[in-house]
């Protein structure tokens, strides 16, 4: 019985066409491929951190958690967290605040104006990070920079910029903002779009002030675009390379050396590439940590908005 039942399914597996058969494993073969991709060199850079690897040597020899234990003893190891930490905070902060300022204030106009400002504020996003970086060096310096030529009008004249320690981290910080607030505007003009209109207009028939529709309607419906988009600046602002890299390279001294400068230095520039990776995979440890929590608040705002939770 149990034979002939085995064979039965053989045969009916057999009738079915060959392409429904080979239909589930092409579904899972992307995934499984971006999982292969990600998770070998993931496994390759835990490997190598416990090497002495240089690209200097044709050899290496594996050394445990040496690597590690010099970094945590590095005071320059803790410098780095606290500018990384330092400045995807705070970018990040100013960047929501104002976007959510200006994506308000465009989802409000709904004129010609709008429009145009609409297109215009999307050009920043346009220019490569260091080609940005190199055309605010020009408008901070101090002989020729039209920021500077401002500053004089209101009696400052020579301010340090990028020159200090005490206002490089401004410095990298304010363009940072210029140029990825807009991604900012245009997620959360996004999601101000996609929001239903009766509660508005319920609360416009009932006398509801603009603060009391924007606190009590528009920020709690807003919240799950509002943390995508603190998802994905967040994330990259704490690994940002560029702007810091064309700015300062990291100066002055070692003011602004993040952990991806100081990776990048170790293992590029003394070729330490072993002693290097550490760096790399404590901003990952970072980055991991945040995004679990922000995509956590973002489901729990989610049922939220859609009256699934209290």
């Amino acid at each position: 019985m149990m034979a002939n039942k085995k064979s039965n399914d053989k045969s009916e597996l057999n009738k079915v066409p060959f392409a429904t058969r080979v239909r589930p494993y092409l579904i899972v073969a992307p995934s499984l491929i971006i999982t292969i991709g990600i998770m070998v060199p993931f496994a390759m850079a835990i490997w190598y951190s416990l090497t002495n690897y240089s690209f200097k040597l044709p050899n290496h020899k594996f050394i445990g958690l040496t690597n590690w234990v010099n970094m945590l003893g590095d005071p320059s190891f803790w410098g780095a967290v606290k500018i990384s930490l330092l400045y995807g905070v705070i970018s990040t902060v100013i960047e929501m605040l104002i976007g959510l300022g200006v994506a308000i204030l465009l989802n409000n106009l709904n004129n010609g104006l709008s429009k145009v400002l609409r297109v215009l504020l999307v050009f920043p996003l346009m220019i490569a990070p260091v080609t940005a970086t190199i055309v605010w060096q020009l408008m901070l310096n101090s002989s020729v920079g039209i920021v500077e030529k401002l500053l004089n009008i209101f009696g400052v004249y020579n301010f340090p910029w990028a020159a200090a320690p005490g206002t490089a981290l401004l410095t990298v910080i304010l363009i940072d903002v210029w140029i990825n607030t807009a991604f900012i505007i245009l997620l959360v003009l996004a999601g101000l779009q996609s929001l239903p209109k009766s509660p508005f207009e319920s609360a416009l028939i009932d006398g509801g002030s603009a603060w009391f529709n924007f606190t009590n309607l528009t920020l709690p419906m807003l919240k799950p675009s509002l943390y995508i988009a603190l998802l994905f600046r967040f994330m990259a602002a704490l690994q940002e390379y560029a702007v810091i890299f064309a700015l300062t390279k990291g100066g002055p001294g070692d003011s602004l050396m993040s952990l991806s400068l100081t990776a990048y230095q170790k293992g590029f520039k003394f070729q330490k590439f072993g002693g290097a990776i550490p760096y790399i995979l404590v901003l990952w440890l970072l980055i991991n940590i945040a995004a679990k929590r922000i995509v956590n608040l973002q489901r729990s705002a989610q049922k939220q908005a859609a009256g699934l939770e209290e």
